[in-house]
């Protein structure tokens, strides 16, 4: 499948698959491929839809680096069967984000996204609903560690507390990943979930001094927002985002990763993959001021 990108793509792009949704797996990686971008960031629906065996075997005859495995997490609801199944599915989660790493170029990460999950129904109790996101850790660091995975956990931003995830800053999640090895908890920096945080530099330059930075992810903030709020994340500079000060301070703290391009819009789901991930390609070059060195 051919991409109509002409101009050629940063070496350090990665295109998340969420950006691509309708594409099944082998389509999202004949288009990244074909664009020339260099990695793609899976999604476990996609993953399933095939199997994991044959996943990674897709993933290594495209020659793409795997720069992370989404996602992992939702594990705010109070103990019993459904944490256990929950963490269990964590566990499943871990395993595959090892193996397609495994499969994937050099320089693939073998990294699992979290989102830590909301409220529980008729709950208002943020601070047991944080107390079982910091257990849920403690649960699946050793599985982690064994299987050479690094949890990354992902702060959203706070209009997504109630629902989607309880940890709503850089810093907090920070402060969640502390008591853990550094190899096993990380975090994720999301332009559009943390591009308001006064408090974001500082918590850039925290993470980067303790090794804790485990994704960097960029999109544009557009709007009014979306009647669904997942769907208001938009191409780069086409919203509020000042890319520069955040990859300034991301890159100062020393990431030298993939930096992936994570899209929830219709629009742009609606659109053919090619078109978007020329689309990417080239805000990306405009709006993201990134050194050129690959991953190690």
């Amino acid at each position: 499948m051919d991409a109509p990108t002409t101009a050629a793509p940063h070496p350090r792009l990665s295109i998340n698959q969420a950006t691509v949704k309708y594409a099944t797996l082998p389509e999202a990686l004949d288009v990244v491929s074909a664009a020339g971008v260099g990695a793609i960031g899976t999604w476990r629906e996609p993953v399933a839809a095939v199997g994991l065996d044959e996943a990674v075997r897709m993933v290594a005859d495209s020659g793409l680096r795997v720069s992370s495995h989404c996602r992992g997490g939702f594990f705010t609801i109070p103990d019993g069967a459904g944490r256990s199944a929950a963490l269990d599915d964590n566990r499943r989660a871990i395993d595959e984000a090892a193996a397609l790493a495994a499969a994937g170029a050099p320089g693939s990460a073998p990294v699992l996204v979290l989102v830590a999950g909301g409220l529980p129904d008729g709950s208002k109790d943020l601070v047991g609903a944080r107390s079982r996101v910091s257990d849920a850790l403690a649960a699946l660091v050793p599985h982690a560690l064994d299987a050479g995975v690094r949890l990354a956990v992902e702060p959203l931003h706070p209009m997504y507390c109630a629902d989607r995830a309880v940890v709503s800053t850089l810093a907090q999640a920070l402060d969640l990943a502390a008591p853990f090895p550094a190899a096993a908890v990380g975090v994720v920096v999301d332009t559009f979930h943390v591009w308001w945080d006064p408090a974001l530099e500082t918590s850039v330059a925290r993470a980067g001094a303790a090794g804790r930075i485990a994704s960097f992810q960029v999109c544009d903030w557009t709007t009014p927002i979306a009647a669904d709020p997942l769907l208001s994340r938009g191409v780069m500079g086409e919203g509020h985002v000042d890319f520069g000060p955040v990859t300034a301070a991301v890159t100062a703290a020393g990431w030298t990763g993939d930096v992936e391009v994570e899209i929830f819009n219709q629009a742009v789901w609606d659109a053919p993959a090619p078109e978007v991930v020329d689309r990417v390609v080239r805000a990306f070059a405009a709006e993201v001021p990134l050194s050129l060195p690959l991953p190690r």
